[in-house]
């Protein structure tokens, strides 16, 4: 089996392939601290709960925008499964002619991402992973992969509210009934959702005009993108 790893900001995402068949996989938040056995030990016992077994793992690939924690990653898989991981950076192949001034400086999720949707769906298309920032990615119906924006996430905007307005409350991330709150919670929570939908559809109608004549907002969510692109890159580099 194929383990594929997501490490984010905010949430480190694993997966387990046999063959293209997403078998299971599993979310954890992100602690920057966490140690070599904490990480090792919490994926195995998480697998084992499931009946998977972690010697049954044969590859691992990786895509981490969090430093800091790579260390301790690769030890935890090295120590845990026995493998040395494949790292998406520098030099991995992804089939994508990549536009950006300095190609290092592309987020291995973004690109992961952009590939994965242009190998599942074709070009041309704008990718939006609402992360902890928001990121907007466009790819041209040749693969070529354009650029894109990023933006603060939800998360990242209600904490600052929270952090910075010292009579403002925690709220969850829901729709309101109505963009005019009656409550300071539904004011809140009208600025964030509603916000960032028209930001989204702003971005979306700008950048469409890029790459086709009539672009829908979101035609369809894939939660799944991350880790199907990480096998993808796996069978492309084996």
């Amino acid at each position: 089996m194929l383990l594929a790893i997501d490490l984010g900001n905010t949430n480190l995402t694993f997966g387990l392939f046999e063959g293209d068949q997403l078998r299971h996989d599993w979310r954890l938040a992100t602690r920057r601290d966490s140690m070599p056995d904490e990480l090792g030990l919490l994926m195995v016992q998480l697998m084992q709960q499931e009946g998977f077994d972690p010697k049954a793992v044969e590859a691992v690939v990786v895509a981490s925008v969090v430093p800091p924690l790579n260390s301790s990653l690769v030890q935890a898989i090295e120590r845990y499964f026995g493998r040395e991981p494949m790292m998406v950076g520098p030099g991995i192949k992804t089939g994508l002619k990549i536009h950006y001034r300095d190609p290092k400086e592309v987020g291995a999720d973004r690109i992961v991402a952009a590939m994965a949707a242009f190998k599942k769906y074709s070009g041309p298309l704008i990718i939006i992973d609402f992360g902890t920032g928001t990121t907007y990615d466009v790819v041209s119906k040749e693969g070529d992969y354009l650029g894109g924006a990023i933006a603060p996430g939800m998360g990242i905007s209600v904490d600052a509210l929270y952090e910075r307005a010292a009579r403002l409350q925690r709220v969850e991330l829901k729709a309101p009934p109505t963009v005019i709150g009656r409550t300071t919670a539904e004011s809140m929570q009208a600025g964030i959702i509603f916000g960032f939908t028209a930001q989204v559809e702003g971005m979306v109608a700008g950048m469409a005009g890029l790459i086709a004549a009539e672009t829908p907002v979101i035609e369809l969510v894939d939660q799944r993108l991350m880790l199907e692109g990480l096998r993808m890159i796996h069978e492309l580099n084996a």
